[in-house]
């Protein structure tokens, strides 16, 4: 016996039980059951194929409704702004204007509000530039498009990128179980606040138990090999049992983390891409922080005794986390226990 092959496509056979049943007065999501397909489907298709202009009476030809969707199934169908030699000049003359695809499709839109033929997409024109390219639009398209490229980019997913230390990084994923909870003190968070032109840069370190904060400095720059020197000598100051982990994101300044795992036994975890609430703890006192460091200044001009006074500032202020408790005292009943 033959098993017949589920298609992603209303069938004939399909299209003729739901005029049938349509006929009968059953509803979308009854008959969408009979067929093991979506509501959404039915209703879709429903709304398709009605004659009458109206919601009160369904009209379904099931027999011209397959002929359509056949003809809309042949690919590949043909270009809209090949076929039509006005939206071409249209958009070639966008293009010599140095417009973005973007622009030259809202222009269009404004330019002819009751013509849908003159009316397209961006994706449409970056198509005929780098796949299609016939006509006028045949022309240098490193020439045509104000990024320069002669060929398209494609944007990667997070998990298709490539490897941005040469030491392979240890994700969050990876933590141990008493860091998420903060049960166990010791384990931080770390970031930079970048200053003026990205120019300059403060470290910031918290821990995540007591959001007890403390601050580098880095008068000189921020590269790897200075921000790992920095976090060596506040790591170094710091009790045994306070030296658990580090978790930070996946920026540069972070390239020499194996080095700085091999100096304090400290082991780094990286943050997921684009996932700053990963350090939660760390991104609220950095906001705090914008308070004494704004926005686009230059962040040398503060000194280490500077840092101090407020890094003390910070750990002296209650927090409703914390029980109205301060950083500074909840730190003091850890060590003093």
């Amino acid at each position: 016996m033959a098993v017949e092959v589920r298609s992603r496509y209303l069938s004939e056979r399909e299209r003729l039980h739901i005029a049938d049943r349509l006929r009968e007065k059953v509803s979308i999501r009854s008959i969408a059951a009979e067929l093991g397909r979506g509501p959404s489907t039915v209703s879709r298709e429903v709304r398709r194929d009605r004659t009458d202009g109206t919601r009160k009476q369904w009209h379904c030809r099931p027999f011209a409704a397959q002929a359509r969707a056949d003809g809309r199934r042949p690919r590949p169908k043909p270009r809209k702004i090949s076929q039509n030699p006005e939206l071409r000049d249209a958009v070639q003359a966008g293009l010599d204007e140095r417009w973005s695809p973007e622009q030259i499709c809202q222009a269009l839109r404004r330019q002819f509000p009751h013509r849908p033929e003159m009316h397209v997409v961006h994706e449409m024109v970056y198509q005929a530039l780098y796949v299609q390219g016939r006509g006028r639009l045949r022309r240098e398209v490193a020439g045509a498009l104000r990024s320069g490229r002669a060929r398209r980019r494609p944007h990667r997913q997070a998990n298709c990128r490539q490897p941005r230390f040469t030491d392979p990084m240890v994700m969050i994923s990876e933590r141990p179980v008493e860091a998420d909870d903060r049960a166990v003190p010791g384990h931080g968070e770390g970031d930079l606040i970048i200053g003026k032109d990205s120019g300059s840069a403060i470290g910031t370190l918290v821990e995540r138990g007591t959001r007890y904060v403390m601050l580098l400095h880095l008068p000189t720059d921020h590269i790897a090999a200075s921000v790992r020197d920095v976090l060596t000598k506040t790591a170094q100051r710091l009790p045994q049992h306070l030296k658990q982990s580090l978790t930070w994101d996946q920026g540069a300044e972070m390239a020499a983390h194996r080095s700085f795992t091999l100096a304090t036994d400290i082991l780094v975890y990286c943050c997921d891409p684009a996932s700053p609430w990963q350090r939660g703890s760390n991104k609220n006192t950095n906001g705090l922080l914008r308070q004494y460091f704004p926005k686009g200044t230059d962040l040398p001009v503060h000194t280490r005794e500077h840092l101090d006074a407020v890094a003390a500032q910070l750990n002296g202020r209650p927090r409703k986390t914390l029980d109205w408790e301060t950083p500074a005292e909840r730190l003091h009943k850890l060590l003093a226990a």
